[in-house]
């Protein structure tokens, strides 16, 4: 799949980016596997989750620079914002892209007391620190402007600041009725829901981009449907990027309405948002459906809106439009008939190639079945690999037998490995970090199967880190009788 950053890229563009990456942990889907010539980016979809740095809270970090952990001192979105300022001055005559998607404002609610006391005795005390990180945020986003203009580069760089999602009503940014929908204390512009759940302050946010030299300044809002999918086909007519004969897109240019040629679409845009969060995506599962005039939304059962007459969604009109209701679910279909082609296939991660070795495997990137974490892997040679099977990260130094607060708890008896048709089984002593094996491998697609057996009884607990080394040529006698596990049948 091309990126942005591979457009950019292509066209001679230096690409950066600093912050979440959140789209794998492995080849061939780190940052710079994806166009980015520099990146500094944390673990995983947050900080503190399990394929960041062990230890990490924010404040003076360990993070992945160019694949590599690095310590950096200060906060993390100043270090992020920091060192994109970095990397602007360094690249200031020549085209350069700059992606800085923050990790803030995002849980555990980490932020400089400084920062939440304006709002501590106003709202709740999650609102205060949520409101905290946002003003956070507008100080780094005020510094990294200051310095594009100091750097002369203002009138002639399109900046664009949005977000992902709305706020999210579990840790962070809003208080909700989770019967109804409806928001109880948070600011949502008079929105219904919030982040993953199905109305209008779930995927309504913020798009400004300023391009004065382009003639694309302040004072103009839009309100033509519009999404995500458009931010790179606007880019590369703006830029006057090239791009590959074979690359389609589903979003549009919004130059015609950045230029004012145009206020309106001239067809019925219809634009598709899903919640998935499962193991393979399901047709039917949380939808909305998108137009000028309505809002298709499926929960429980479908619920339609005239988000024109109704932005707050309050009145389901859905018994009254029967027609209307039958044809954004043909859109919606034909939709999921585009896009489903694969949706049964995994994400491989390589290893034993030499553009990762040796690798670290997540758990937040493993499958599940029965207790054991599974992951489908691509074996890039033939050769003796060794996997070290964690409880813990290595970098944290604890024990398999310990918990999450360091106290040994001895309860663990030994691990299991399964790769393909070998099956290894180590003895856990209270002294263990790691339990090691050592396989002999043949080249494609398999599957790891690991998991540690309690004491006692027959329960397992998964394994949290496999690291996998590839060591050199195997014993071919063992490669020849090795089978592969079948990906879709683990």
């Amino acid at each position: 799949m091309v990126t942005m950053a591979d457009v950019f890229t292509d066209n001679g563009y230096k690409t950066g980016v600093f912050g979440k990456w959140h789209l794998g942990e492995n080849y061939p889907f780190r940052p710079n596997d994806r166009g980015f010539q520099e990146a500094l980016v944390h673990g995983g979809g947050g900080i503190g989750q399990s394929p960041d740095f062990w230890g990490n809270d924010y404040f003076d970090d360990t993070y992945k620079h160019n694949g590599k952990f690095e310590k950096y001192a200060g906060y993390c979105n100043t270090v992020w914002f920091n060192e994109a300022i970095d990397y602007i001055e360094k690249n200031k005559d020549e085209p350069f892209f700059c992606y800085i998607p923050t990790n803030l404002p995002h849980a555990p609610l980490n932020v400089d007391e400084k920062y939440v006391a304006p709002f501590r005795g106003k709202v709740s005390e999650r609102l205060a620190k949520y409101y905290g990180m946002v003003e956070k945020i507008d100080e780094d986003v005020a510094t990294l402007f200051k310095k594009v203009t100091e750097l002369g580069l203002d009138e002639n760089t399109i900046v664009i600041f949005m977000t992902d999602n709305g706020p999210c009503p579990w840790f962070v940014g809003v208080e909700m009725d989770f019967e109804t929908g409806f928001v109880e204390e948070g600011y949502t512009a008079g929105m219904r829901g919030a982040k993953i759940w199905g109305y209008e302050n779930a995927h309504r946010v913020p798009f400004f981009i300023r391009w004065p030299k382009g003639g694309i300044q302040g004072g103009k809002d839009i309100d033509a449907l519009s999404a995500h999918i458009d931010v790179l086909p606007t880019l590369i007519e703006l830029c006057g990027l090239k791009r590959a004969d074979s690359l389609s897109f589903d979003g549009r240019s919004l130059m015609p309405l950045l230029n004012g040629k145009i206020n309106q679409w001239d067809d019925d845009r219809t634009v598709f948002v899903h919640n998935q969060r499962v193991e393979y995506p399901l047709k039917d599962k949380e939808y909305q459906v998108l137009t000028k005039d309505w809002r298709l939304v499926n929960r429980e059962e479908k619920e339609l809106y005239n988000i024109k007459n109704d932005g707050g969604q309050q009145v389901n009109v859905v018994e009254e439009n029967p027609q209307v209701v039958e044809e954004l679910y043909k859109r919606y279909e034909d939709w999921w008939q585009d896009v489903s082609v694969d949706f049964g296939g995994y994400a491989k991660m390589y290893v034993g190639s030499e553009h990762e070795n040796p690798v670290t495997l997540y758990s937040h990137d493993a499958h599940t079945r029965n207790g054991e974490k599974i992951w489908v892997v691509n074996v890039a040679r033939d050769g003796r690999y060794q996997l070290d099977v964690n409880r813990w990260p290595n970098e944290s130094g604890k024990r398999i037998g310990e918990n999450s607060k360091g106290a040994l708890e001895d309860r663990i008896e030994s691990a299991t490995l399964k790769a393909g048709n070998i099956l290894q089984t180590v003895e856990v002593d209270k002294d263990m970090t790691s339990a090691k094996f050592v396989v002999d491998l043949k080249a494609g697609i398999t599957c790891f199967q690991s998991a540690f057996k309690l004491k006692g009884n027959d329960k397992i607990s998964g394994a949290g880190f496999v690291y996998v080394n590839y060591m050199g040529e195997g014993d071919n006698q063992n490669i020849n009788e090795y089978v592969p596990s079948v990906e879709m049948n683990f």
